[in-house]
Protein backbone atom coordinates (compact mmCIF):
# COMPACT_ATOMS: atom_id res chain seq x y z
CA UNK A 1 0.00 0.00 0.00
CA UNK A 2 1.36 3.43 -0.70
CA UNK A 3 0.58 7.26 0.38
CA UNK A 4 -1.12 7.29 -3.40
CA UNK A 5 -3.75 4.91 -2.64
CA UNK A 6 -4.65 6.56 0.80
CA UNK A 7 -5.60 9.77 -1.32
CA UNK A 8 -7.00 8.27 -3.81
CA UNK A 9 -9.26 6.80 -1.46
CA UNK A 10 -9.83 9.55 0.88
CA UNK A 11 -10.92 11.62 -2.26
CA UNK A 12 -13.34 9.02 -3.19
CA UNK A 13 -14.97 8.70 0.61
CA UNK A 14 -15.33 12.79 0.34
CA UNK A 15 -16.64 13.15 -3.23
CA UNK A 16 -18.62 9.42 -3.01
CA UNK A 17 -18.85 9.62 -6.64
CA UNK A 18 -15.87 8.27 -8.79
CA UNK A 19 -16.23 10.72 -11.75
CA UNK A 20 -15.83 13.63 -9.34
CA UNK A 21 -12.70 12.31 -7.54
CA UNK A 22 -11.32 11.24 -10.45
CA UNK A 23 -11.37 14.95 -11.47
CA UNK A 24 -9.98 16.47 -7.95
CA UNK A 25 -7.12 14.14 -8.90
CA UNK A 26 -6.74 14.35 -12.66
CA UNK A 27 -7.17 11.40 -13.47
CA UNK A 28 -9.11 8.78 -15.78
CA UNK A 29 -12.17 7.17 -13.84
CA UNK A 30 -11.18 3.72 -15.02
CA UNK A 31 -7.68 4.08 -13.27
CA UNK A 32 -9.48 5.01 -10.05
CA UNK A 33 -11.79 2.35 -9.83
CA UNK A 34 -8.61 -0.63 -10.06
CA UNK A 35 -6.86 1.35 -7.85
CA UNK A 36 -9.53 0.79 -5.39
CA UNK A 37 -10.31 -2.31 -5.89
CA UNK A 38 -6.30 -3.07 -5.51
CA UNK A 39 -6.50 -1.04 -2.15
CA UNK A 40 -9.47 -3.11 -0.85
CA UNK A 41 -8.23 -6.50 -1.90
CA UNK A 42 -4.52 -5.76 -0.58
CA UNK A 43 -6.32 -5.17 2.79
CA UNK A 44 -8.99 -7.72 2.22
CA UNK A 45 -11.64 -5.79 2.62
CA UNK A 46 -14.34 -4.11 1.22
CA UNK A 47 -14.57 -0.10 1.79
CA UNK A 48 -16.90 1.35 -0.46
CA UNK A 49 -20.55 -0.10 -1.56
CA UNK A 50 -21.34 0.68 -5.15
CA UNK A 51 -23.88 0.85 -7.58
CA UNK A 52 -24.76 2.68 -10.61
CA UNK A 53 -26.40 5.37 -8.98
CA UNK A 54 -24.53 5.76 -5.29
CA UNK A 55 -21.49 5.65 -3.88
CA UNK A 56 -21.26 4.79 -0.17
CA UNK A 57 -18.69 3.83 2.70
CA UNK A 58 -19.18 0.50 4.70
CA UNK A 59 -18.66 0.13 8.36
CA UNK A 60 -15.00 -0.65 7.70
CA UNK A 61 -14.42 2.22 4.98
CA UNK A 62 -15.97 4.85 7.64
CA UNK A 63 -12.85 3.57 9.96
CA UNK A 64 -9.90 3.42 7.44
CA UNK A 65 -10.69 7.07 6.30
CA UNK A 66 -9.93 8.61 9.76
CA UNK A 67 -6.85 6.79 9.69
CA UNK A 68 -6.19 7.35 5.87
CA UNK A 69 -6.83 11.21 6.91
CA UNK A 70 -4.30 10.33 9.89
CA UNK A 71 -1.55 8.56 8.15
CA UNK A 72 -2.01 11.60 5.25
CA UNK A 73 -1.62 14.65 7.64
CA UNK A 74 1.88 12.85 8.81
CA UNK A 75 3.41 12.22 5.72
CA UNK A 76 2.87 15.66 4.73
CA UNK A 77 3.76 17.06 8.23
CA UNK A 78 7.08 14.61 7.27
CA UNK A 79 7.31 16.56 4.21
CA UNK A 80 6.92 20.27 5.55
CA UNK A 81 9.37 19.37 8.31
CA UNK A 82 12.20 17.63 5.97
CA UNK A 83 11.57 20.68 3.40
CA UNK A 84 12.42 23.16 6.27
CA UNK A 85 15.16 21.30 7.13
CA UNK A 86 16.61 21.51 3.92
CA UNK A 87 16.18 25.15 3.88
CA UNK A 88 18.13 25.27 7.53
CA UNK A 89 14.84 26.45 8.80
CA UNK A 90 14.70 23.87 11.52
CA UNK A 91 17.48 21.48 13.29
CA UNK A 92 20.10 22.12 15.71
CA UNK A 93 23.70 24.20 15.26
CA UNK A 94 26.20 23.80 17.64
CA UNK A 95 28.65 27.28 17.80
CA UNK A 96 31.93 27.67 19.58
CA UNK A 97 33.24 31.33 20.63
CA UNK A 98 35.82 33.21 22.02
CA UNK A 99 34.81 34.73 25.51
CA UNK A 100 35.18 38.41 23.97
CA UNK A 101 32.84 38.02 21.03
CA UNK A 102 29.91 38.11 23.65
CA UNK A 103 31.10 41.76 24.14
CA UNK A 104 30.77 42.68 20.14
CA UNK A 105 28.43 41.12 17.46
CA UNK A 106 27.69 37.72 19.08
CA UNK A 107 24.49 38.77 21.07
CA UNK A 108 23.18 40.61 17.92
CA UNK A 109 23.50 37.52 15.68
CA UNK A 110 22.67 35.38 18.06
CA UNK A 111 19.41 37.56 18.35
CA UNK A 112 18.61 37.99 14.97
CA UNK A 113 18.86 34.59 14.17
CA UNK A 114 16.88 33.19 16.86
CA UNK A 115 14.16 35.79 15.92
CA UNK A 116 14.06 34.17 12.19
CA UNK A 117 14.48 30.63 13.16
CA UNK A 118 12.54 30.07 16.14
CA UNK A 119 12.93 25.92 15.47
CA UNK A 120 16.23 25.83 15.39
CA UNK A 121 18.39 24.84 18.62
CA UNK A 122 21.60 26.50 19.23
CA UNK A 123 23.56 25.03 21.71
CA UNK A 124 27.34 27.34 22.47
CA UNK A 125 30.37 26.84 24.13
CA UNK A 126 32.76 29.02 25.11
CA UNK A 127 36.13 27.96 23.49
CA UNK A 128 39.69 29.73 22.92
CA UNK A 129 40.09 30.00 19.24
CA UNK A 130 42.95 26.50 19.43
CA UNK A 131 39.70 24.54 20.85
CA UNK A 132 37.44 25.42 18.58
CA UNK A 133 39.84 24.19 15.36
CA UNK A 134 39.96 20.94 17.09
CA UNK A 135 36.57 21.19 18.03
CA UNK A 136 35.26 22.07 14.31
CA UNK A 137 38.06 19.04 13.10
CA UNK A 138 36.43 16.53 15.36
CA UNK A 139 32.60 17.54 14.65
CA UNK A 140 31.96 18.47 18.14
CA UNK A 141 30.82 22.09 16.84
CA UNK A 142 30.24 23.40 13.50
CA UNK A 143 31.10 26.88 13.63
CA UNK A 144 33.37 28.70 15.57
CA UNK A 145 33.92 32.60 16.07
CA UNK A 146 37.66 32.88 16.55
CA UNK A 147 40.51 35.06 16.61
CA UNK A 148 42.67 35.08 13.50
CA UNK A 149 45.04 34.59 12.16
CA UNK A 150 44.75 30.68 11.78
CA UNK A 151 46.35 28.87 9.03
CA UNK A 152 43.86 25.53 8.26
CA UNK A 153 43.27 24.47 4.71
CA UNK A 154 40.71 22.54 6.11
CA UNK A 155 38.43 25.53 7.12
CA UNK A 156 36.66 28.82 6.06
CA UNK A 157 37.27 31.81 7.25
CA UNK A 158 35.53 35.17 6.96
CA UNK A 159 35.85 38.14 8.85
CA UNK A 160 32.85 39.59 10.94
CA UNK A 161 34.29 42.81 12.81
CA UNK A 162 37.35 44.58 12.60
CA UNK A 163 37.88 47.01 15.98
CA UNK A 164 40.95 49.02 17.51
CA UNK A 165 43.32 48.00 20.57
CA UNK A 166 43.02 49.57 23.97
CA UNK A 167 44.79 48.81 27.64
CA UNK A 168 43.12 48.38 30.14
CA UNK A 169 44.59 49.78 33.32
CA UNK A 170 44.48 49.33 37.45
CA UNK A 171 42.32 52.17 38.47
CA UNK A 172 44.48 53.46 40.47
CA UNK A 173 47.44 53.50 38.27
CA UNK A 174 49.79 56.42 37.47
CA UNK A 175 48.91 56.03 33.22
CA UNK A 176 44.92 56.68 34.14
CA UNK A 177 45.06 60.52 34.14
CA UNK A 178 46.57 60.19 30.27
CA UNK A 179 44.14 60.75 27.31
CA UNK A 180 45.90 58.32 25.69
CA UNK A 181 48.53 55.69 26.46
CA UNK A 182 51.69 54.96 24.61
CA UNK A 183 53.08 51.03 24.25
CA UNK A 184 56.37 52.90 24.96
CA UNK A 185 54.68 53.60 28.48
CA UNK A 186 54.14 49.85 28.64
CA UNK A 187 57.40 48.48 28.35
CA UNK A 188 58.43 48.58 32.08
CA UNK A 189 55.19 46.99 33.09
CA UNK A 190 53.81 43.45 33.95
CA UNK A 191 51.02 42.24 31.20
CA UNK A 192 48.69 39.82 31.91
CA UNK A 193 48.31 37.80 28.68
CA UNK A 194 46.32 34.68 27.19
CA UNK A 195 48.60 31.89 27.25
CA UNK A 196 50.15 31.98 23.37
CA UNK A 197 48.73 27.72 22.90
CA UNK A 198 45.38 28.55 23.10
CA UNK A 199 45.71 31.79 20.81
CA UNK A 200 48.78 32.47 18.73
CA UNK A 201 46.88 35.06 16.43
CA UNK A 202 46.11 37.05 19.49
CA UNK A 203 49.15 36.67 21.50
CA UNK A 204 51.30 37.22 18.07
CA UNK A 205 50.02 40.63 17.53
CA UNK A 206 50.29 42.10 21.03
CA UNK A 207 54.02 40.50 21.18
CA UNK A 208 54.12 42.40 17.75
CA UNK A 209 53.24 45.12 18.78
CA UNK A 210 54.87 46.02 21.93
CA UNK A 211 58.54 44.99 19.64
CA UNK A 212 57.69 47.36 17.21
CA UNK A 213 57.30 49.92 20.46
CA UNK A 214 60.83 48.96 20.87
CA UNK A 215 60.17 46.38 24.04
CA UNK A 216 59.55 42.72 24.66
CA UNK A 217 56.48 42.43 27.15
CA UNK A 218 56.83 41.14 30.57
CA UNK A 219 54.21 38.43 30.61
CA UNK A 220 53.23 38.45 34.53
CA UNK A 221 50.30 36.48 34.70
CA UNK A 222 48.33 34.68 32.18
CA UNK A 223 44.88 33.90 32.03
CA UNK A 224 42.78 32.08 29.04
CA UNK A 225 39.20 34.27 29.27
CA UNK A 226 39.07 37.76 28.17
CA UNK A 227 37.02 38.59 31.68
CA UNK A 228 39.34 37.08 33.77
CA UNK A 229 42.24 38.90 32.09
CA UNK A 230 40.62 42.16 32.76
CA UNK A 231 39.59 40.56 36.17
CA UNK A 232 43.20 39.96 37.20
CA UNK A 233 43.62 43.95 35.86
CA UNK A 234 41.57 44.73 38.22
CA UNK A 235 43.37 43.41 41.06
CA UNK A 236 46.29 45.05 40.54
CA UNK A 237 48.67 41.81 38.85
CA UNK A 238 49.39 43.85 35.79
CA UNK A 239 48.14 45.53 32.74
CA UNK A 240 46.61 43.81 29.50
CA UNK A 241 45.86 45.04 25.62
CA UNK A 242 42.62 43.84 24.87
CA UNK A 243 39.66 44.35 22.39
CA UNK A 244 37.98 48.11 22.37
CA UNK A 245 34.84 46.26 22.76
CA UNK A 246 35.65 44.62 25.95
CA UNK A 247 34.79 48.22 27.20
CA UNK A 248 31.02 47.08 27.00
CA UNK A 249 31.74 44.89 29.74
CA UNK A 250 32.29 47.29 32.40
CA UNK A 251 34.48 46.04 35.81
CA UNK A 252 35.15 48.13 38.64
CA UNK A 253 38.64 48.56 39.40
CA UNK A 254 39.40 48.90 35.52
CA UNK A 255 40.13 52.25 33.55
CA UNK A 256 40.32 51.66 29.55
CA UNK A 257 42.28 54.07 27.17
CA UNK A 258 42.61 54.49 23.50
CA UNK A 259 46.34 53.62 22.47
CA UNK A 260 48.20 56.66 21.27
CA UNK A 261 50.21 54.62 18.46
CA UNK A 262 48.79 53.59 15.04
CA UNK A 263 47.71 50.03 15.33
CA UNK A 264 46.76 47.12 13.44
CA UNK A 265 42.97 45.86 14.22
CA UNK A 266 42.36 43.15 15.54
CA UNK A 267 39.73 40.69 13.72
CA UNK A 268 36.65 38.47 15.13
CA UNK A 269 36.16 35.95 12.52
CA UNK A 270 33.62 32.76 12.19
CA UNK A 271 35.14 29.94 10.67
CA UNK A 272 33.66 26.51 9.59
CA UNK A 273 34.69 23.06 7.71
CA UNK A 274 34.46 23.43 4.00
CA UNK A 275 32.76 19.79 3.98
CA UNK A 276 30.44 20.86 6.39
CA UNK A 277 27.19 21.20 3.90
CA UNK A 278 24.82 21.37 6.64
CA UNK A 279 21.38 23.29 5.68
CA UNK A 280 21.05 24.99 8.90
CA UNK A 281 24.39 26.24 8.85
CA UNK A 282 24.78 27.61 5.94
CA UNK A 283 21.58 29.58 6.77
CA UNK A 284 23.60 30.97 9.62
CA UNK A 285 26.43 32.29 7.80
CA UNK A 286 24.39 33.46 5.08
CA UNK A 287 22.41 35.68 8.36
CA UNK A 288 25.56 36.40 9.87
CA UNK A 289 26.84 37.98 6.74
CA UNK A 290 23.82 39.99 6.48
CA UNK A 291 24.05 41.36 9.84
CA UNK A 292 27.42 42.03 9.17
CA UNK A 293 26.59 44.34 5.67
CA UNK A 294 23.89 45.80 7.79
CA UNK A 295 26.23 46.59 10.77
CA UNK A 296 28.72 47.72 8.44
CA UNK A 297 26.62 50.21 6.53
CA UNK A 298 25.16 51.92 9.24
CA UNK A 299 28.31 52.33 10.52
CA UNK A 300 29.75 53.93 6.98
CA UNK A 301 26.46 56.06 7.39
CA UNK A 302 27.12 57.00 11.56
Amino acid sequence: MELRHLRYFVTVAEELHFGRAAQRLRMAQPPLSQQIRQLEAELDVQLLYRTKRTVRLTDAGQVFLQEARHLLMQADQAIAIAQRADRGEVGRLILGFVGSATDSILPVILKAFRQRFPNVQLILYEMTTAEQVEALHNDRIQLGFIRPPLQDEDLILETVLQESLVVALPEAHPLVTQTQVSLLSLAEQPFVLSPRHLGAGFYDQIYSLCQQAGFTPQVAQEAIQMPTIVSLVAAELGIAIVPASLQNWQRVGVVYKPLADPTSQIELAIAWRQTNTSPVLHQFIEQTRAIVSSTSAHRDLA
